[in-house]
């Protein structure tokens, strides 16, 4: 016992040198510089609305879908120089199916029921790359790729244009979504707009850095190691990581949706956590909806409610104590509505989380060498040879997603075992009402190429990947480096009602998404 504290002391001296040492250097190199996203002229405060508003708005004609449409497209094109997210469009044909929809409620031609069916008609959204929309790019962040389109649209995005609303682009992403920063060999590096010298995260990043300037309303992202939550995080927005197999994900990434076993999800990144029911809806579908009681009021205050300090995994840093500090304020919110208070906990195997995770995708339906290939399996020393001689078309963080499988491999009944006990745990101490607090990571948004050293401080988002239960990741406010802060919010599978209206009860105590920009 006194070996492991000694242990898991020395690693946590260890990490805190590297991750000063690591700051230093890399603040050094991207230089004093902290440029943000471009002001916001009052005369467009519409992109700040909420999708749902929106909504509302276009229906009632209070405000044309042109005029909609065009105070979005403008605003992407003068943020996208400086966040560099876009990788197809914007879309000016949505100009015109803008027209169309103006010309019919003028004309009085949509009924009560087509509105019913369209709660978002009008409102524009974009998708990342690996999501699938017909006649747009579809590359996976690949050179190979770098001109295909997709044939027709991923099953979520069919769904939001069944429900009325207008795709504008769709955003960059990491080589196959394969990483923790968005950055490929096709556009480039995404940069985050509160400071462009830090990440965005990944994979949907190209839809974090939108949604925080007010490019776009709604972001479509997927999510098999954080890849929601971790751009929401790191560009202080709203995203929901669904109950795994909830949302079909036909078109995402190449998916069929049939596939019998896997962590991937589709899920809704908002600037508003109101959003995030709504948008449910939409893509789980009516039947779905009321299975998972989606119509039904939750009373926050009649939930139990528990939180995880730390994960105990050695490989990450130690959590920061601003976002500590973020959970206690949350933790206290909830002890003084609950009459069961919060309750400290822990749960066997956190300290594994890697380990888990990185057993779990080696049986994922998808190679990620042979994705990466664009269907041609790849050599990891071969590649890593390419690129230490600048023949590669691959960025660094492929080759070394690629050299992982030259490790040892993890042993399959412990983890097995391992993610059973902690599966179980979580299961009977969340119950049909209970939720969970957990810390996003251990920092605020990294400066570029971080990641490749923290490699692990992702392990606070792919637990959820890998325990299937639903997860929102919801901003706390800014730290004093002006970063966003944040927590997730995780409850029992099929739950996630539970969590989006946890979400919206932090929306309206703590306000916590700070937009990166002014208001002019």
């Amino acid at each position: 016992m006194a070996r492991n504290r000694l242990l898991v002391y020395f690693f946590t001296v260890l990490h805190l040198v590297i991750d000063k040492v690591l700051y230093l250097c890399l603040k050094w190199y991207w230089g004093p510089s902290k440029q943000r996203c471009p002001t916001l002229q009052r005369k467009r405060i519409i992109v700040t609305y909420s999708a749902v508003e929106l909504a509302r708005m276009i229906r009632t004609r209070e405000v044309s879908c042109y005029d909609v449409i065009t105070a979005f497209i403008d605003r992407l094109n003068e943020v996208n120089p400086l966040v560099n997210a876009v990788l197809d469009g914007p879309f000016i044909d949505a100009l015109d199916e803008a027209r169309r929809i103006d010309e019919r409620l003028q004309q009085g031609a949509i009924g009560e029921a087509e509105l019913a069916a369209k709660p978002f008609l009008g409102v524009p959204f974009t998708t990342k790359d690996s999501t699938a929309v017909k006649d747009r790019l579809h590359t996976l962040g690949i050179v190979a790729r770098r001109t295909v389109k997709a044939n027709n649209d991923a099953e979520c995005v069919r769904l939001m244009k069944e429900a009325g609303a207008i795709i504008i682009a769709t955003t960059s992403i990491p080589e196959i979504n394969r990483w923790q920063e968005t950055r490929n060999n096709i556009i480039g590096q995404t940069n985050n707009p509160y400071d462009i010298r830090r990440t965005v995260g990944g994979s949907s990043g190209g839809e974090g850095a939108l949604l925080a300037t007010c490019g776009t309303p709604i972001g479509l992202g997927t999510d098999i190691g954080g890849s929601i939550r971790m751009p929401a995080f790191y560009c202080g927005v709203y995203g929901h990581k669904p109950t795994t197999g909830i949302i079909n994900t036909r078109g995402c990434s190449l998916r069929t949706g049939r596939e019998p076993s896997t962590m991937v999800v589709a899920g809704p990144m908002t600037r508003y956590a109101s959003d995030l029911l709504p948008l449910m809806k939409v893509l789980v579908g009516v039947e779905k909806s009321t299975s998972l009681r989606f119509d039904e009021p939750t009373d926050v205050r009649k939930l139990r409610y528990f939180y995880i300090a730390e994960s105990g995994d050695i490989k990450c840093s130690a959590v920061q104590p601003p976002l500590q500090k973020a959970m206690d304020r949350v933790v206290e919110h909830f002890a003084q509505i609950a009459p069961g208070g919060v309750q400290k906990v822990t749960l066997s195997g956190t300290e594994r989380t890697t380990n888990m995770w990185r057993y779990w995708m080696t049986q994922e339906p998808a190679n990620f060498g042979t994705l990466l290939g664009n269907g041609k399996p790849l050599s990891p020393l071969v590649e890593l040879a390419k690129k230490l001689t600048g023949r590669s078309e691959y960025t660094m963080a492929s080759i070394y997603s690629l050299m992982d499988t030259l490790l040892p491999q993890e042993k399959e009944d412990l983890i097995k075992e391992l993610t059973r006990c902690c599966d179980q745990e979580l299961t009977e101490l969340l119950g049909d009402d209970g939720v969970l607090f957990y810390h996003s990571t251990t920092h605020t948004a990294p400066y570029h190429y971080g990641a490749f050293v923290n490699v692990y401080n992702f392990s606070y988002w792919c637990l959820f990947n890998v325990l299937h239960v639903p997860a929102t990741q919801v901003p706390l406010g800014l730290d004093a480096d002006g970063l966003p802060l944040g927590i997730q919010i995780v409850a029992s599978r099929n739950r996630d009602r539970h969590c989006l209206a946890v979400a919206e009860e932090i929306e309206r105590v703590f306000n916590g998404r700070i937009p990166p920009f002014i208001i002019d």
